[in-house]
């Protein structure tokens, strides 16, 4: 039998996975007051008592019972965060998670953390989003108000790159709220801030992207150390350049650029040039030799050391610039090639822009009927999942392809521009 007060941990920890009461877990066969001496650790747990409460849990017995691994969470935890060459073991710390009793709530919040973040890494965000479920519900049981604000904002980012505007929507706004309320550091104040930015610019509130991003650059920026001040300026970059102000865009994005000007960072170095290549080619007309040049700066450690999320986000911007320089053939064989892959690890919008550029090579090769039929069901599924700024785009493609044919738009894409220009 499970020695007191880790019975009591288990027990509690287990109930509030499922998301039990007390009253909800003991039913008519115990009382709450000795459930709440259980989990207390006040009383000891009798055979009865254990039998009952795993049959209500819908475990066996023993997982109530077992002892504690002989590693613990907190000793694979130290494990990890020590481990020389910065990649822990995965594998070894998600066991832990999985069999950890509850003992050290702020010990398991890190592990699942660092988990979340390695699965993010990979472009696993559906794994990073199991991690993060986690997270959020763990954050609201810890007394330190900063939690819970980094769980929400790592968890808009998630579910943004998954397409579920949204909850990246409540996520964001939720994490601005807490960190406001909490009156946070500068740090917590703009990660949280930048994410309600990015998601609220990509469902097509500009109105409220844009007041938001005033304050972060009046109140924000000038106290952000410079990585974060680097981040803060691209996410008001895209927001200009949404709004059609490309000059201003560009003027952000080169002040951010400035702010990482060495590369003491360089996971934060290389993905600023890739959204600076990004940005120049999502401008109108797109500006192409800008462009190629972050996008060459970029390769030059992408090529060499990049994570398979960036190797694949590098070729898809190139396979944009090719197609922008007039070489389809190039375009075409790279676009290929990325969305016949196992795992294609792009975000959500990244998807759908390649999927975007694949679509409009199929109508200019002569495959019109079959190009148009996968973009009006890429826009289609952009706008139901409300990411309005993405469905514009999508239908905008479709428009501009056929205008560069002589052919005249489909009714579906004139209403779904109409729609998204809403």
């Amino acid at each position: 039998m499970l020695e007191q007060p880790h019975f009591g941990r288990r027990l509690k920890r287990l109930r509030l996975e499922r998301g039990l009461s007390q009253a909800g877990l003991v039913g008519e066969g115990m009382s709450t007051g000795y459930l709440s001496r259980l989990e207390s650790g006040d009383r000891r747990p009798t055979e009865r008592a254990t039998a009952y409460l795993a049959e209500r849990l819908g475990v066996d017995a023993s997982v109530l019972t077992e002892p504690p691994s002989q590693r613990p969470l907190t000793y694979e935890l130290a494990v990890a965060v020590s481990t020389p060459s910065g990649a822990c073991d995965i594998a070894a710390l998600g066991h832990a998670v999985d069999k950890d009793a509850g003992d050290d709530p702020a010990a398991r919040w890190q592990a699942l953390w660092l988990l979340s973040r390695a699965a993010r890494r990979a472009g696993d965000y559906a794994r990073e989003r199991e991690h993060l479920d986690q997270l959020v519900d763990l954050s609201e049981t810890l007394e330190a108000p900063e939690l819970p604000v980094r769980s929400l904002v790592a968890y808009a980012r998630c579910t943004r790159a998954l397409g579920d505007m949204c909850t990246a929507g409540w996520a964001a706004t939720r994490a601005f709220e807490l960190a406001r309320s909490a009156d946070l550091a500068v740090s917590d104040m703009l990660a949280a801030l930048t994410v309600l930015i990015d998601v609220e610019a990509e469902l097509g509130r500009l109105d409220a992207a844009s007041r938001h991003a005033d304050d972060l650059e009046r109140d924000l920026l000038p106290a952000a150390v410079p990585a974060q001040a680097a981040e803060g300026w691209w996410t008001t970059a895209t927001v200009c350049g949404r709004r059609g102000d490309h000059a201003a865009a560009r003027t952000r994005l080169e002040t951010a650029l400035r702010l990482l000007g060495g590369r003491d960072n360089l996971p934060l170095w290389t993905r600023l040039r890739l959204a600076a290549g990004a940005a120049a080619l999502e401008l109108t007309p797109p500006q192409l030799d800008v462009a190629e040049t972050w996008l060459a700066e970029a390769g030059s450690v992408v090529d060499l050391v990049g994570t398979p999320v960036q190797t694949q986000e590098l070729r898809a911007l190139r396979a944009h610039l090719a197609f922008h320089r007039g070489r389809p053939d190039e375009a075409r064989a790279i676009t290929a090639a990325l969305l016949s892959e196992d795992e294609l690890r792009l975000p959500y919008r990244d998807r759908v822009r390649l999927s975007v550029l694949d679509g409009r090579l199929m109508i200019l090769s002569g495959r019109v009927e079959e190009g148009i039929d996968a973009l009006q069901e890429l826009g289609r599924r952009a706008a139901e999942s409300r990411n309005t700024d993405l469905a514009a785009h999508v239908w905008q493609s479709l428009a501009q392809t056929l205008a560069d044919l002589r052919l005249p738009p489909p009714a579906d894409a004139a209403e779904g521009g109409a729609r998204a220009g809403r």
